[in-house]
C-alpha cells in the first residue's frame, strides 16, 4: 500500500521529535547527575572471555557510549564460574556509577538456583540500568560427526550405549540450559562439556575435538557460511534471517518456547539514582544508533533497550520461570 505524502511527513516529523526527546532526556539526566557524571572513565566488567557474544555486545555499545559521553568505557573481562567472578567484583565495587556489569541471564537468573555457595544476590546487590539485547543460541555439529539434523542428534541421545558429548559456554549458561530443556522434552542423555565461554567451545568444535556444541550466532555464523560447521537448530521463537533454512527447536517440538541469552547493564546497589538514570538514557540512545543496531543484527542479536524499572520486572519474571525448572531437573553447578 502506497503511503501518502502527508502520512510520510507526519511519521518523519514524529521520528524526529522522538529522537529530539531522547537526546533531550539524556542531556537532562546528565545535567542532574552528581558531579557532572560521568567525568572520568567507566569500567564495564564482563563475566565471559573476549570474543564471545556477551563481550561483543559490551564492546559495540561501549564504543558508542565513549563517543556520546566523551569518556572512555573500558571493558574488563573476568571470565569464570558462569559470570560469578565478575558479579562478585562489581557487587563489592564502589557504588559511584563508574563500575558497571553486564548482568546477563546467568548472573541475574540462573546462578542463584544452580549454586549453593554464591557470594552475591542478584536482586539485593545490584541496581538495574537497563536491558540491551538478546540472542538465541544455535545447536551445531562438526561435519565429520555425521550428525546432519536435530532429529538424528536426539535419536543418538536415546541409545543405551550412546556417548554423545556437547560443549557449551559453561555450566549454567543459556547454551547449557537449552540442551537441558531438550533433554527434559525428549528424555535423551548427552554429556555436557563446559568451557569458559563461547570462543574455546567453538575452537574445539571447529577442530573436531567435539561432535556438538551450542554456540552464539555472533561467533558461529561465519563458520556456518563457510561450511566448516553445520547448524542443526536455533533456540529463537522464529527462524533467524541469517539462517532461514535452519529450523527452531520450538517448531521441531524440542522446546515449548524460545530461549534467549539476554544481557542488561547493572551497577552496584546504592549507586546514585541520577547516575543510573543518566547511564540508562545513554545506553538506550546508543542502542538506537542505526550503525549499532545493524552490527548487532549482523551478529544475530536483537536490541531490546529498556529503562531500569523495565529491566527489574524482566529479571523477576525470568527468575520465576527458570528457577523452578532448574530445581525440578536437579541441575547443580557445585
Amino acid at each position: 500500500m502506497k503511503t501518502s505524502y502527508p502520512q510520510a511527513l507526519s511519521r518523519r516529523t514524529l521520528a524526529l521529535c522522538m529522537g529530539a526527546a531522547l537526546l533531550g532526556s539524556s542531556a537532562a539526566a546528565l545535567a542532574a547527575s552528581p558531579d557532572g557524571y560521568p567525568n572520568k572513565p567507566i569500567r564495564w566488567v564482563v563475566g565471559f572471555p573476549a570474543g564471545g557474544g556477551t563481550d561483543v555486545l559490551a564492546r559495540t555499545v561501549g564504543v558508542q557510549l565513549t563517543e556520546q559521553i566523551k569518556q572512555s568505557v573500558l571493558i574488563d573481562n573476568r571470565p569464570g564460574a558462569a559470570g560469578m567472578l565478575a558479579a562478585e567484583t562489581v557487587a563489592h565495587a564502589a557504588a559511584d556509577g563508574y563500575t558497571v556489569l553486564t548482568g546477563d541471564i546467568a548472573i541475574m537468573t540462573f546462578n542463584g538456583a544452580l549454586y549453593q555457595k554464591i557470594r552475591y544476590d542478584a536482586l539485593k546487590d545490584f541496581t538495574p540500568v537497563g536491558l540491551m539485547a538478546r540472542f538465541p543460541v544455535v545447536v551445531a555439529t562438526h561435519p565429520a560427526s555425521g550428525i546432519q539434523s536435530m532429529q538424528q542428534l536426539v535419536a543418538g541421545t536415546k541409545k543405551p550405549d550412546g556417548k554423545l558429548t556437547y560443549g557449551s559456554a559453561g555450566v549454567g549458561t543459556p547454551h547449557h540450559l537449552t540442551m537441558e530443556l531438550v533433554g527434559a522434552t525428549t528424555g535423551g542423555t548427552i554429556t555436557h562439556v563446559p568451557y569458559k565461554g563461547d570462543a574455546p567451545a567453538l575452537q574445539d568444535l571447529v577442530g573436531g575435538q567435539l561432535p556438538v556444541a551450542v554456540l552464539s550466532p555472533s561467533l558461529s555464523l561465519p563458520y556456518f557460511r563457510s561450511g566448516k560447521l553445520r547448524p542443526l537448530a536455533v533456540s529463537s521463537d522464529t527462524r533467524l534471517p541469517q539462517l532461514p533454512d535452519v529450523p527452531t527447536l520450538k517448531e521441531l517440538g524440542f522446546a515449548s518456547t524460545g530461549v534467549y541469552a539476554w544481557q542488561g547493564l547493572v551497577a552496584p546497589k546504592g549507586t546514585p539514582p541520577a547516575a543510573i538514570e543518566a547511564l540508562s538514557q545513554q545506553v538506550q540512545q546508543a542502542l538506537s544508533v542505526p550503525a549499532v543496531r545493524q552490527k548487532l543484527a549482523d551478529l544475530g542479536m536483537e536490541p531490546i533497550p529498556s529503562d531500569a524499572a523495565q529491566m527489574d520486572r524482566h529479571v523477576r519474571a525470568e527468575k520465576a520461570i527458570w528457577e523452578p525448572l532448574i530445581k525440578s531437573r536437579g541441575i547443580r553447578a557445585d
